[in-house]
């Protein structure tokens, strides 16, 4: 199980990280998207540094749990932007990096519980 947690979490922080960066670059795609769904730049710019922050803090093992946070957040956000723009099942499979988000969020909580034995 915590191969799988390492390879989740490796992929998360990746993803979070070049998600952040597409948008602090303001990418022409991002800046349509945003823009399609009634969004500013600002906002693009925030989730950016929101994505960003929560990838590094995750990177770190000490800061795994509020990484993981962060990141759940971000895709969160990011999801509510792609079915602002009417596309349903791209927010659907958007939901997933939530979903492992959440189960890293699990087990860094399990592993932060002092155990009573």
């Amino acid at each position: 199980m915590k191969i799988f947690q390492t390879v989740i979490l490796v992929i998360l922080v990746l993803m979070s990280l070049s998600a952040g960066a597409v948008k602090l670059l303001q990418m022409p795609q991002e800046v349509k998207f945003f823009e399609d769904a009634g969004l500013g730049v600002s906002l693009l710019m925030a989730l950016g540094a929101i994505q960003i922050v929560g990838g590094v803090l995750a990177a770190i093992p000490k800061f795994k749990l509020p990484g993981a946070s962060i990141i759940a957040v971000g895709f969160f956000a990011s999801t509510i932007v792609i079915f602002m723009t009417g596309q349903l099942v791209f927010g659907a499979f958007s939901l997933l990096p939530v979903v492992f988000a959440g189960l890293l969020i699990a087990g860094a909580r399990k592993q932060n519980v002092p155990s009573d034995r």
